[in-house]
């Protein structure tokens, strides 16, 4: 589970982002950490029973996103992450930018994945897939387990212009015209500090389980 004082953490240093601060909390930090790194090692023992791409025994620490900001070319010179992020459960075995990912801010922590604003080759091979296997891909994202878990699929952001190669009386066009093909789900501060909160995050990653599938048989 994920402790109080990891959110308290998370929350005072969006509140005192800056170096000197986070210095003077490195131990706070180092806590936070390891709290994070136990339950991303629950998560992926979870997650090894559902997906066989995950391995239970991968380093929890390989799947957390840095804290440190790349400030480089960044107007926002802020220079940590408010959240902790997790992904590559699978360490890269997905293809192209596909996966699973939890973040957590106190607030705003959501569980989810699948593939965000995939780049235009990868794109093209997940529409081109949408379009072949239409009655797949809707009966993932329309099962009624998915949808309670994840809300309505289609209401992500979309093209305002029809896909090049594509009619507009296409009947899947509203699929197609889709900008990413990622799935959602708000997980609340009280459920992050639930013993359960690991075979929690595990169900919601056993529903999005066909949707990687399908979007890694499109880009492979």
């Amino acid at each position: 589970m994920i402790s109080k004082s990891t959110l308290d953490f998370i929350g005072n240093l969006k509140e005192n982002n800056n170096r000197d601060w986070f210095l003077d909390h490195k131990d706070d930090y180092e806590a936070a950490r390891e709290n994070i790194s136990d339950f991303t090692a629950a998560v992926l023992k979870e997650l090894s029973q559902i997906d066989p791409l995950v391995d239970a025994h991968t380093d929890p620490k390989k799947c957390m996103m840095r804290i440190y900001r790349d400030v480089r070319f960044s107007k926002d010179k802020t220079p940590y992450k408010s959240w902790f992020g997790i992904h590559k459960f699978s360490q890269g075995r997905y293809a192209g930018g596909t996966g699973y990912y939890i973040h957590i801010e106190p607030g705003h922590s959501f569980v989810g994945g699948g593939n965000w604003m995939p780049e235009g080759d990868h794109l093209k091979a997940i529409r081109q897939e949408i379009d072949y296997n239409a009655a797949e891909f809707k009966a993932i994202i329309d099962a009624p387990s998915f949808k309670k878990v994840f809300g309505e699929f289609r209401d992500q952001e979309q093209l305002k212009t029809i896909p090049k190669g594509y009619e507009p009386d296409n009947e899947n066009i509203d699929l197609l015209k889709l900008k990413s093909f990622a799935a959602m789900h708000q997980i609340s501060d009280a459920d992050l500090m639930k013993k359960d909160v690991a075979v929690r995050v595990g169900k919601v990653f056993k529903e999005l389980y066909p949707l990687l599938g399908f979007i890694q048989n499109a880009l492979t």
